[in-house]
């Protein structure tokens, strides 16, 4: 056992008891752990202010005064503690909401104090809440300098435990471990971006001696983190290269045949570009894994279908896998009616399907007599077997988790089928390069020849008549039209509410329309009733909450309003829009919202007007909500990063990524001794950790 595994309860002043707050409350266990905790921000402590300098622009300020006064102001759970804290200039009032009988208690009249904390201008004076306080003692040196501040709970503030508490804890311990702090970058790397190193980065992480040393060791720390990311993701991808063998599709008559004689349309070239990256992967004799990415609309199925293709013409089956059964249905009425054309047998397979259904699929699926079979969760299951699965493609891939795609390779016992994973949520480049570094990537960024751009629009709620007006227009050209209203979590009844009130005021606004409605509390079979009605034309304007985000390809529908839409995330409003322009009609998407917007939501609301572009929305959405909202990625685990920020970070990602395939090309194995640091980092993890960067 290293140094750094050391448990922190041996550190002095931890102690068992405080050791558990700390491990229930921050995750921190070791020696290591501690020093990982890194400071979100520091204070700048290098000056003092005067009291008639401060404004309240300053994030915070250090001031040194005497306090004269204090009062206690108001009664029971409204008191307040009031100091006064006076220099040569002025003064400035000190107030405690929390804690005001021990402040009471032991703050000392006629004492010279320092100060620090958030100054705030209020009635006609200025005033520091809550603010940091130690008694000014000549004799001793002040802390001063750059002074780290640590993320902290309230139970732990409760417990008297501050920011200064755990910088003293890492103190220690990096006066102790400083010699046990081994490099972990090659010597190359080190020069190659002029990183400082590694114990020099650590110390100036949490205690800087300036600016410029807090930057470097930030961006030592950063690329680090990225780099080892990297080399994991690809190691990974080269031991599947060298270890799992896949099946070889060359010879593709059939898909010829339906290239030349079925096709209803030209591929775009984009489209063309990535089955040809595919065949690529098909004919190496290694298991394919790709991730297609591609926006709603792209023409995703088709490339999925072709891929089929490859694999039936080789003695393989394919099966594709969609988290819903609308999806699934949507998914098999489109590819039958290509199947049927070419003979080729194709079933579905959902939670629905009956007993009897089942046992039918369940042979010919064993006899190979049947090729293809769409279908949900149900496919996983242990009876679903194949005479030779051959391709697996998965629909929107973040909604199953690792464990159920590893379900799917079993199926077929001598040798892994191809996997392509196909996602209509643009996944933002840097998050694909650490969550998905391991697959390959194509991207269909072309739409379909003959498809017209939504036109996005922004309305204000006085503007409602006009857009009314419009959507009449609209539906007496024969078109149909999706009214949607947001979940607001916190209240069902009051999202319900919401609903109806809309759909009674629509139906006030169209007695002359149909309506269908579709929302959350209604039973699957009811939904899909309502779907259908829209779907055949029946209705003329479907009334919705965000249900519909996912599914239904309804060609006729040609405008998509959103109400309130400033209370949906960037993703979901470009998935939202994603409904409509299915069909070779002008489509339109008009945001609803109130004149009142956040600074947030009207950037939101101003890049859906500006782009169409799933990728520009996708690193907008990035930046505006962080990578950890982004589809589950948190849950997953993949991102386990202790100081980079895929929001902020792309560059540094991007040299990092570089530098490892560079390494790793030309030292697949780690072997060479300038490597020998990475190596021997590796080795001193444990197996579980997903983070290679780690301190152990």
């Amino acid at each position: 056992m290293g140094f750094f595994d050391t448990k922190i309860e041996f550190l002095k002043g931890v102690g068992p008891q405080r050791a558990d707050l700390f491990h229930t409350e921050l995750a921190i266990f070791t020696y290591a752990d501690l020093i990982q905790h890194y400071p979100f921000r520091h204070e700048d402590r290098t000056r003092f202010y005067k009291i008639n300098e401060v404004n309240e622009s300053m994030p915070f300020v250090q001031i040194r005064g005497k306090a004269d006064y204090f009062e206690t102001v108001g009664e029971g759970h409204k008191a307040r503690l009031v100091a006064y804290l006076v220099d040569s200039t002025g003064e400035i009032e000190l107030v405690w909401f929390k804690g005001v009988q021990w402040f009471s208690k032991n703050l000392k009249r006629h004492t010279e104090y320092i100060v620090f904390g958030k100054p705030q201008f209020f009635g006609g004076k200025y005033s520091i809440v809550h603010p940091e306080m130690e008694v000014y003692n000549p004799g001793e040196p002040q802390e001063g300098g750059l002074q780290p501040v640590y993320n902290l709970t309230e139970k732990l503030r409760k417990k008297q435990i501050e920011s200064k508490t755990i910088g003293k804890m890492i103190r220690q311990v990096l006066d102790m471990g400083c010699p046990h702090l081994r490099e972990t970058l090659p010597e190359p790397i080190i020069g190659q971006y002029s990183l400082l190193p590694k114990r020099d980065a650590i110390e100036n992480i949490h205690f800087p001696k300036n600016h410029p040393l807090l930057e470097q060791a930030t961006f030592r720390l950063k690329f680090e983190e990225l780099f080892y990311n990297q080399i994991r993701l690809l190691k990974n991808k080269l031991v599947r290269r060298v270890e799992y063998h896949g099946q070889v599709f060359k010879s593709v008559p059939t898909l010829t045949t339906f290239y030349n004689e079925h096709l209803p349309f030209d591929l775009t070239n984009a489209q063309k570009r990535v089955i040809r990256e595919i065949y690529r992967d098909m004919c190496s004799g290694r298991q394919m894994n790709r991730l297609l990415q591609g926006d709603v609309g792209s023409g995703k199925t088709i490339v999925a279908f072709i891929c089929m293709l490859m694999a039936i013409d080789n003695g393989a089956q394919g099966c594709m896998m969609a988290p819903t059964e609308i999806l699934a249905d949507q998914h098999y009425t489109g590819l039958k009616e290509f199947a049927d054309q070419l003979g080729i047998g194709i079933g579905i397979l959902k939670g629905s399907s009956k007993v009897s259904e089942r046992r039918v699929l369940h042979e010919k699926l064993e006899s190979g007599e049947m090729k293809i079979i769409v279908g949900t969760h149900a496919l996983l299951e242990d009876v679903v077997k194949f005479q030779n699965l051959g391709l697996c493609v998965i629909d929107e891939q973040h909604r199953f988790g690792v464990a159920q795609r590893a379900k799917l390779w079993q199926k077929n016992e001598e040798v892994y089928p191809h996997v392509l994973v196909m996602t209509a949520t643009p996944i933002p480049r840097t998050l694909a390069m650490t969550l998905y570094g391991d697959l390959d990537v194509s991207v269909i960024d072309e739409l379909p020849a003959g498809r017209k751009p939504i036109k996005t629009v922004h309305r204000y709620d006085a503007h409602r008549l006009r857009v009314f007006g419009f959507l009449r227009e609209q539906v007496q050209q024969g078109r149909q039209i999706y009214i949607v209203y947001p979940l607001i979590e916190e209240s069902e009844k009051m999202d319900y509410k919401n609903l109806m009130d809309g759909y009674e005021s629509i139906a006030r606004a169209f007695p002359e329309c149909q309506l269908s409605i579709v929302h959350g509390k209604m039973k699957p079979q009811d939904k899909d009733f309502e779907m259908k009605r829209f779907l055949k034309r029946e209705t003329q304007i479907m009334v919705a909450t965000t249900v519909i985000e996912v599914g239904v390809n309804v060609p006729n529908a040609s405008v998509m309003v959103i109400e309130n839409a400033e209370r949906f995330g960037l993703s979901q409003l470009h998935q939202l829009r994603g409904r409509v322009g299915r069909g070779a009609d002008q489509s339109y998407c008009v945001l609803m919202t109130d004149y009142k917007l956040s600074k947030e939501a009207r950037q939101r609301i101003d890049t859906m007007v500006s782009t169409n572009n799933g990728f520009e929305i996708a690193d907008m959405d990035l930046k505006l909500r962080g990578p950890g909202d982004i589809e589950g990625t948190q849950q997953s685990g993949v991102l386990d990063l202790l100081i980079a920020d895929l929001s902020k970070d792309a560059l540094i990602l991007q040299d990092a990524r570089r530098s490892a395939q560079e390494l790793l090309e030309n030292d697949p194995e780690l072997v060479s001794p300038q490597n020998g640091p990475i190596r021997r980092h590796i080795e001193s993890l444990r197996k579980e950790e997903t983070n290679w960067s780690r301190i152990s």
